[in-house]
């Protein structure tokens, strides 16, 4: 190939490169924030009430002008809810729509595949409501915006021996499901502390809809409590074959409860049963009674504490936003380190050391076929 024939193939090479770098040239005017759950699969109620407060947040950002002069674009991915769909949505919302911040996700199994992908990238990444320990500890990029399985366990089981008198417990748990293998060890280890005893330790995978095996062998224990660390989509199905096999002692379980369908699903066999949970629907407080008949009137029912924490996790980016000189990761990670007291409709949210935010709980009662609030607690 002669000199002029490289330099033509050159030149063309670098017209190409030019083109192909405008074509996916990020829009500098605006915000770009992606968002990442399940908005179908078996906990897809997870998903899209957190993504209703994520837009509702979103909207209202925008429709106030924006941060700074410029509006956020949301990119929105489902996962599926599965661990490695997480993963490729994260990616790709990451290296195709270039992000300047993730949010999500509800479960921390996903949470934990997608995490090390946003650390890798340096792309700030805010979970709404992943609690378990190990999802910040994924990288000093990985936030958010709930308590942590050692509070809401420590919590459950105080609420359990003290308020309930409980003596005895036993706890059935999703073997396949870091939140709820984190959650049972945590509540096992802080009943025991609190003078209670564990008489028996039973598993289930996600997805089973048989549970009487487990069940019966339960009730041959005759445990005060029995403590079910899952998911709506199997608590559901577990306290209805509870109810049927005869066992009457209420079942306690985690903010994995809240979902309008695990009322569908459980029936009146839920009547009785307590949840640890971010925040209380039913609140008096005026910023939550606020937010609630915005949220009703927009999407016409009312919210959960996962569409709370979803707005709250877009609201607290926002402020980072605000305080940061830039939407370089980096400076976006150190303005997000430096949360304090941000007015949330969950609480107040602080990040500690860990990028955990330090957080109230509260115990709710399922009566009347909805939870109710009973008490706050605080860290």
């Amino acid at each position: 190939m002669t000199r002029k024939q490289l330099a033509a193939l050159a030149a063309a090479a670098a017209l190409a490169a030019l083109a192909f770098g405008c074509a996916h040239k990020a829009d500098d005017t605006v915000i770009r924030l992606g968002e990442y759950g399940a908005l179908s699969g078996d906990t897809a109620t997870f998903g899209q009430t957190t993504h209703e407060g994520v837009q509702m947040a979103v909207d209202e950002i925008n429709a106030a002008g924006g941060i700074k002069g410029k509006l956020i674009q949301l990119s929105t991915e489902d996962d599926q809810g599965k661990p490695e769909q997480a993963a490729l949505v994260v990616e790709k919302l990451i290296s195709d729509n270039q992000v300047h911040a993730v949010i999500g996700e509800v479960a921390s199994s996903n949470s934990l595949a997608a995490a090390p992908i946003a650390q890798r990238h340096g792309v700030p990444m805010i979970s709404p409501s992943s609690t378990n320990p190990k999802v910040t500890q994924q990288g000093d990029y990985v936030f958010r915006v709930c308590f942590i399985d050692p509070f809401q366990g420590k919590v459950a089981a105080k609420f359990a021996a003290g308020a309930l008198h409980a003596r005895t417990a036993a706890i059935l748990r999703d073997q396949k499901s870091d939140y709820s293998i984190g959650l049972a060890d945590v509540f096992a280890k802080e009943f025991i502390a609190a003078g209670g005893q564990i008489v028996d330790d039973k598993a289930y995978t996600a997805g089973d809809v048989d549970f009487k095996a487990q069940l019966t062998g339960l009730r041959d224990k005759k445990p005060d409590l029995i403590y079910v660390p899952g998911y709506y989509s199997e608590v559901g199905l577990i306290a209805r074959q509870a109810r049927e096999l005869g066992l009457k002692q209420p079942l306690m379980g985690g903010d994995g409860w809240e979902s309008p369908e695990l009322y569908k699903i459980g029936g009146e066999a839920l009547e009785g049963c307590y949840f640890s949970n971010h925040c209380a629907p039913d609140s008096t407080e005026a910023v939550v009674k606020n937010f609630v008949s915005k949220y009703t009137a927009r999407w016409g029912h009312a919210p959960g504490a996962l569409a709370m924490l979803g707005y709250d996790a877009v609201k607290v980016f926002a402020d980072a936003v605000k305080r940061a000189p830039d939407l370089g990761g980096a400076n976006l990670r150190d303005a997000l380190a430096k949360t304090k007291d941000f007015p949330g409709v969950t609480g107040g949210i602080s990040m500690d050391a860990n990028r955990d935010a330090v957080k109230s709980a509260v115990i709710l009662k399922i009566k009347g076929g909805k939870a109710t609030y009973l008490a706050t607690v605080k860290p």
